[in-house]
């Protein structure tokens, strides 16, 4: 089973170069309301999500 609750990441936010809170969160933006991904970078499975399936 894929976990649906990836870690969110400023770099990885469609919002990126527009954003004006990446560096006022504390969290370093892992709960951003604004986070929406970037799908023009692909994500690469890891090793845990290959035994999941």
């Amino acid at each position: 089973m894929m976990s649906t609750t990836k870690r969110q990441a400023c770099a990885v936010c469609a919002w990126r170069e527009n954003c004006a809170k990446k560096f006022c969160v504390t969290d370093g933006g892992a709960r951003c309301p604004d986070f929406s991904r970037d799908i023009s970078i692909k994500e690469i499975p890891s090793d845990t999500d290959k035994e999941n399936e």
